[in-house]
This record gives C-alpha cells, structure tokens and sequence, in this order.
C-alpha cells in the first residue's frame, strides 16, 4: 500500500476516533502490507506474528500504550525493566493473546512520533478526573522500573499531565510517592510544612476521598489494585507527620 492510502487510513480515524484512532488506522494500513514497519525499536521485540488488537478508537489502554511509549522514549533508552512492566500491565489485563496483539501494536507506536498534545487532549475529553490521576500514576510506575527515575521522564510525565489537564499540585502529589524528599509527605497531602495539625488533617481527608481506588473501579480489577497503593500512599504520608508531630 502506498504512503498515501496509508495517511487517507489514518486520516479517517483520526475523523472518527480523534488521534487515537488515527494511531489505530494508520497502524493497521501497514500491518495490510505485511507487518509493522520498520523502526529503531524492532530489535527489542520478537518476531511479527500477531495481528493488531480489536480495539474500539479512544479505548483505554491504546492511550496507555502511547503514553508508555512516550515516557520510555524520553531518555533516549529502552529498557528491557520497562519492556517488562508494560508486558506485565497488559498481562494483568488480558488474556495471552490479547497482550501479544498489542505489543505488536505497541512495538508499532515506538517507532513512531505522534503529536502527544492531541493525544492527551482526547484522553482529557474521553476520561474522567480520576482516570487521568491513575494515568500519572501508573507513568510514575513505568519509570521506576528500572530503579531510577530519569529527570527527562519526570520532564515528559509533567507535561502529558498539564496536556490532560492534571493540576500542578496533583502532579507534585504523585510525584512525591515515587521522589522523595524531606517534604514529601506534605507534598502528598497538598500542604505546606507549616499547615495547622487541623489543616493537615482536613487535606488528608480531602486526598484520600480524591485517591480513593472505587473512583477509577470503571478501569478493571488490576487499574483499582494500583490505585490502592496511591491511596496507601497518602495515608502513610497522614501517618507520618502525626508521628513526627508527637500526635
């Protein structure tokens, strides 16, 4: 198939399904011409024998995959830690199957730059405010794989989360479960060290109603287990600072 029927494929996703649909139509448009293309990334990966997911455009986990992609991609490694965190994230997902689907998929996007704005911005319509809080969450995951979160990832995980529309002081939040510092516990709860005992003990409140995992239940049984640690995490940082304030 010539490159211009491949761009008229991804053009038609991108009117019925916005970006992630184009990623789907453009990705299938080379998987009819006998495989995904060739790219930087394709040594990682085993040979080409599955067939790209059936995915409805928009869905869940396709914005994952761009999302991971774009986080892997930001030091200018690939990791195999992170290759295994996605392979682990979409086994706990889905059947066998399904997951060698979309790391064919997912090997697709690698290769591939796509405008991460428009991407996250249809993410921002699609889903809700929880949702996307679990997105930066799972990000942060990704990137500590490999033991060490690089300052260029920490870069694109602010910038998809501002493109989403995640608050400053909901990224900082997340960001402090996984970078700690002296204040990082106070960052977990959105206030300063020098709150009132009656002021840290409304924001915990106020946190953990906002990490709660039932909020993102919608996303599947594994998403909601990943939320507990989120929600664990703001009541340890509570827990703390009572501790450290002889309360």
């Amino acid at each position: 198939m010539s490159i211009g029927k491949k761009l008229l494929w991804g053009s038609l996703g991108w009117v019925l399904g916005g970006p992630i649909g184009g990623i789907l139509g453009y990705a299938a448009a080379s998987f009819s011409d006998g495989g995904a293309r060739s790219g930087p990334y394709n040594s990682h990966f085993s040979g080409n024998t599955a067939a790209y997911p059936k995915t409805k455009p928009g869905d869940f986990m396709v914005s994952m995959l761009v999302l991971f992609a774009s986080v892997m991609k930001a030091d200018k490694q690939l990791l195999k830690s992170e290759l295994d965190f996605v392979k682990q994230f979409l086994k706990n997902q889905f059947h066998t199957n399904d997951v060698q689907d979309f790391m064919v998929l997912f090997k697709d996007i690698l290769n591939q730059d796509y405008h991460l704005r428009d991407v996250c911005r249809q993410i921002q319509r699609s889903m809700d405010h929880p949702s996307r809080l679990e997105l930066v969450h799972v990000l942060f995951g990704l990137s500590q794989a490999d033991g060490h979160i690089h300052p260029e990832e920490i870069k694109i995980i602010h910038t998809i989360a501002r493109y989403m529309n995640v608050s400053e002081n909901d990224f900082i939040s997340i960001q402090a479960m996984f970078v700690r510092d002296s204040e990082s516990d106070y960052k977990i709860l959105e206030v300063s060290s020098d709150a009132t005992d009656e002021e840290v003990k409304k924001a915990y409140r106020k946190m953990a109603n906002k990490y709660h995992p039932d909020k993102v239940s919608h996303l599947g049984d594994e998403l909601q287990k990943l939320a507990e640690e989120k929600f664990k995490s703001v009541n340890d940082a509570y827990q703390t600072i009572k501790k450290q304030r002889g309360k």
